[in-house]
Order: structure tokens, then C-alpha cells, then sequence
């Protein structure tokens, strides 16, 4: 059995991300970002199931390319690195395995639950924001974007704003 190694050192992660995203500037031209990749895979579900309904959409027709399909866009492989970078780095770390983090005076389900929920609302926040921590606020804050520091203040600040309610589910 592997044993479990400590987690990486906050600072030292976040050098090693500015990194990566200083050498996705310098190879891509393009900084990093994840929620354009559902959009992706859902035109090209919809696109295969209702080819008509895309073509006539005005938000579908947006999205779809006549040289690739949006499946090989760069954010989806992108999110498709991410995920294979992540199983790498949970089965060298001895962290591979299913888990649900929680308080001991919350249920796996309310977890969940409470993590499904949260994970949608910043899907649709993304969406309607037109990117997600890593586009708007990562990406955006480092080429000095004021939109990415504003991006950054409002994630921060709504969560700051409504911890006090969710904290019993922690504490």
C-alpha cells in the first residue's frame, strides 16, 4: 500500500500555477479557464442529436465550427488534462480513492447535496459572468484585467458574505 504523503505547500502550488499559466500565455496565447468546456461538450451533444435546432439557434450557432468539432477546442482538452494530471497526482500521493470531506455534524448526503447545488450556482454564475475563477479571475488578473479583479472580488466577497450561513454545516 502507498502510504499518504502531506499535502503540497499552498506557496509553493501557487508559484507552480503561476507557472503554468505564464508558460499557457507563452505556448497558447491563451490563459486558463474550465466552464467553456461544458459549454463545448453540450453544442456537440446537441449538435449530434438535433443538428437542425443548432444551425437555427442563436446561441448554438455561436459555438460551432465548421473546421473542428468544439470537442477539440482548447479548453476541453484542457479540462481533460486537469482531470488525468489530478488521478496522476492523487495515486502518487497515496490519495486516490473516493472520499466525501465533511463535518462530523453533516451527513455524506447533505454534503453532497449542498455540494451539488453550490457547484451548479457557480456553473450558472460563470456562464452568466463569461468565466469561471481560473478565465476571468485567474487568467484576467494576470494581464491586469479589471474585470478579473472584479470577477475575484465578487467570488470572495459572496462567499465571505455567506459563510456566516453555512458555517454551522463546518464548525
Amino acid at each position: 500500500m502507498i502510504k499518504k504523503r502531506k499535502y503540497m505547500n499552498p506557496y509553493l502550488a501557487g508559484v507552480l500555477l503561476g507557472l503554468v499559466l505564464l508558460a499557457s500565455f507563452y505556448l497558447t496565447g491563451r490563459g486558463l479557464g474550465a466552464s467553456g468546456a461544458m459549454k463545448s461538450v453540450v453544442v456537440s451533444g446537441v449538435e449530434k442529436i438535433a443538428p437542425s435546432h443548432v444551425s437555427n439557434s442563436g446561441f448554438y450557432s455561436k459555438y460551432v465550427s465548421e473546421e473542428a468539432s468544439p470537442l477539440k477546442t482548447w479548453l476541453v482538452l484542457e479540462v481533460f488534462g486537469v482531470l488525468i494530471g489530478g488521478f496522476i497526482s492523487g495515486a502518487i500521493s497515496g490519495r486516490l480513492g473516493l472520499k466525501v470531506e465533511r463535518s462530523p455534524k453533516i451527513t455524506n448526503r447533505r454534503r453532497l447535496i449542498f455540494a451539488a447545488i453550490g457547484g451548479a450556482l457557480f456553473g450558472f454564475g460563470s456562464q452568466l459572468g463569461r468565466g469561471c475563477t481560473s478565465g476571468a479571475a485567474l487568467s484576467g488578473m494576470a494581464v491586469l484585467s479589471v474585470a478579473g479583479f472584479v470577477t475575484m472580488m465578487a467570488i470572495f466577497g459572496t462567499a465571505f458574505a455567506l459563510a456566516y450561513f453555512f458555517r454551522k454545516n463546518w464548525i
